[in-house]
């Protein structure tokens, strides 16, 4: 069932909101008792309650931004920020829950509105992805302490972030609204929504992302990777989960890297150039590249394709999200941009011809490189190279990451016919050679 936000542009806008809320928190939400136990608590710090709290929440700013007009974004549209306080008992705009009080707030509503129609993501599937079903909650072998909720569909990835990266998100707005104008098609993070939760003197900020990894597809290997050697190894801790997430010098010991045909390999690697410029003309750094593996000669195996609530999951649906449409894939490669089985990963081989599906994006770019980055690097390089570490300056860092790409992860696979070519030539000389000194 799909619920309609469509609402008519009369005096009573915020009433029929609040009437479509109430509707979608009986059907679809099915908040709280049939989810959800929750304690009695003073804030929303609990993890069903605050993943009741995103989906109520986003559910009264989508529905209460329908009833605005849409118009071109202005500059001063980036830095609105939107507030309404939730009270459990209800108002005479907000429908009634069963969480504790908190407010909630939305940043930039009309300019993320924009980035989502940009991505064919309309405000009722935007809804009905979030809301429908619970929130799916991800490990985070990170250590940032940030929480991650995948939304039932694989849609959406919704991430806590600091003070300080909300802020610089706020600051990189019109920036982004620029590039993405500029190239839609690109592997940086889709950012659809920026929010806050504010309960019992807590502040939680969430950004809503593009999810990279799908799970109807089981990964069979998964890397976080920078271009730094520094301590750049999965700890023992990560390493006896059932689906570690690995680093850089782990893939240099796994993988002698991933081959793509020439113009795959060429579209990749000229997305990666030209979004590590945008993110150094806006001096990020320290980000890393999401990389997940799919090795399809293992596929056969139990448990290889994974079966969500009873049945296996579809293809996502947002335009330009899979890895094969964000590196403008043409030739070959692009007959795998829609189909189910391969869920728009990318083809590749292993050295020993083994057929893998890739899929990756950016992540981690809200890492300004201020004072105390440079701090970071400066006490680094004292006791390690410092052309090593993954704290760098944002040109360094760049052109360092794509140089690791490039050389050690991914690859050309040789044509036959020019290595055949090739090796006749070699044969001719050699002959040549033979005769000549005989001579």
């Amino acid at each position: 069932m799909r619920v309609s936000l469509n609402v008519d542009k009369t005096k009573n806008d915020q009433q029929i909101v609040h009437q479509q809320l109430c509707s979608v928190k009986n059907e679809l939400l099915f908040f709280p008792a049939t989810l959800f136990s929750v304690s009695p608590v003073t804030s929303v710090t609990t993890s069903s309650a605050l993943k009741g709290a995103i989906q109520l929440g986003i559910g009264y700013t989508v529905g209460n931004l329908t009833s605005k007009p849409d118009r071109d974004v202005l500059m001063q549209d980036f830095y609105v920020v939107e507030s309404v306080f939730l009270p459990s008992e209800g108002s005479n705009l907000t429908p009634a829950h069963h969480y504790p009080d908190f407010r909630f707030k939305t940043y930039a509503p009309l300019a993320f509105r924009y980035f989502r129609e940009l991505f064919g993501i309309k405000p009722d599937d935007y809804l009905y992805s979030i809301c429908k079903e619970p929130l799916i909650e991800l490990s985070n072998p990170g250590a940032s302490g940030s929480l991650f909720y995948l939304t039932s569909d694989d849609e959406f990835i919704i991430k806590t972030v600091q003070h300080k990266e909300a802020e610089f998100l706020q600051k990189l707005l019109p920036g982004y609204y620029m590039n993405l104008n500029q190239n839609p098609r690109t592997l940086l993070p889709k950012f659809y929504g920026l929010y806050c939760i504010q309960s019992g003197g807590i502040n939680i900020r969430l950004v809503v992302m593009n999810n990279v990894l799908p799970r109807s597809l089981k990964m069979h290997y998964k890397y976080d990777l920078k271009g730094s050697t520094y301590k750049r190894r999965a700890s023992r801790k990560e390493r006896e989960k059932a689906c570690p997430t690995y680093k850089d010098l782990d893939f240099v010991d796994m993988h002698d890297g991933l081959y793509f045909d020439t113009e795959t390999y060429n579209a990749l690697m000229k997305t990666l150039q030209r979004d590590c410029r945008v993110l150094e003309s806006f001096k990020i750094m320290d980000y890393s590249l999401l990389l997940g593996v799919h090795v399809l000669d293992q596929s056969h195996r139990v448990g290889d394709v994974n079966i969500v609530d009873g049945k296996r999951t579809v293809g996502q649906k947002v335009l330009y999200s899979t890895a094969m449409e964000s590196i403008q894939g043409d030739g070959k490669a692009a007959e795998a941009l829609t189909t189910d089985d391969t869920m728009g990963g990318i083809p590749a081989k292993t050295h020993r011809d083994e057929k893998l599906l890739i899929f990756l994006g950016i992540i981690d770019i809200l890492q300004s490189y201020r004072f105390m980055k440079k701090l970071e690097h400066s006490w680094k390089a004292l006791v390690y190279d410092g052309d090593t570490v993954s704290v760098h300056r944002p040109s360094f860092y760049a052109n360092r990451f794509l140089k690791f790409m490039s050389s050690r992860v991914f690859r050309k696979i040789q044509r036959k016919s020019t290595t055949r070519a090739n090796s006749f030539i070699m044969q001719v000389l050699h002959n040549h050679n033979g005769i000549h000194f005989e001579c």
